[in-house]
């Protein structure tokens, strides 16, 4: 489920810097949890959207934080993350959902006996700016691809992490998305162009 030939992502480049940054990464939010620090806010966010026993695909799930919570409240869920030591985390940590090691830019689960599309798509935690900058518009194609019609995919990043947001919702309108709401924080505070975080909710027509 991925390329070997194309660009690195930044998390990959992480990766290749420190080879303990994944296991940072999982103890950070093992230790977050352990503390009792929210760290499903943007899964409630998405589950106020969805009608109970939905099929959720949590793109770039890393350790399974979002997936898990929406798994425990009554959702099907798949996570996806290009990062095996992520999701070995998310196995152990929140068995229940269906977590996958995949490259985001060419993900296509149908391929791997997973043909349902999803009615929501969740991609959050700067996701979409730690792929390959040369992959960002794939990316973004392949969660339309496997949203129903009618499904919507919610994406948040922040503004200041390189990928413009004008550059973003061209791309997004680019591979057919529809654009139904932008938001500054996933807690529903509206966006505006001194936003420092964008959450993007799409839809398929």
């Amino acid at each position: 489920m991925s390329a070997p030939d194309r660009e690195p992502t930044l998390w990959e480049r992480k990766i290749a810097a420190d080879a303990g940054h994944s296991d940072w990464y999982v103890a950070r939010f093992r230790r977050l949890a352990a503390d009792g620090v929210d760290i499903v806010g943007e899964a409630r966010t998405l589950d106020a959207m969805l009608e109970r026993g939905s099929r959720v695909l949590d793109a770039g799930c890393g350790p399974g934080r979002i997936g898990a919570h929406l798994h425990a409240a009554g959702h099907t869920v798949v996570g996806v993350d290009i990062d095996p030591v992520l999701i070995a985390a998310a196995r152990q940590d929140y068995p229940g959902p269906t977590w996958l090691v995949g490259d985001l830019s060419t993900l296509d689960l149908p391929a791997h006996g997973i043909p349902e599309p999803f009615d929501a798509v969740v991609c959050a935690g700067n996701v979409v700016t730690f792929v390959a900058p040369s992959t960002r518009r794939d990316v973004i194609d392949r969660l339309l691809q496997h949203l129903a019609p009618g499904g919507r995919a919610v994406i948040g990043f922040g503004t200041d992490r390189g990928y413009a947001v004008e550059e973003f919702r061209r791309d997004a309108a680019t591979v057919g998305f529809q654009e139904d709401l932008l938001l500054a924080t996933w807690d529903l505070r509206p966006y505006t162009p001194d936003s420092d975080f964008l959450v993007a909710v799409l839809r398929r027509g």
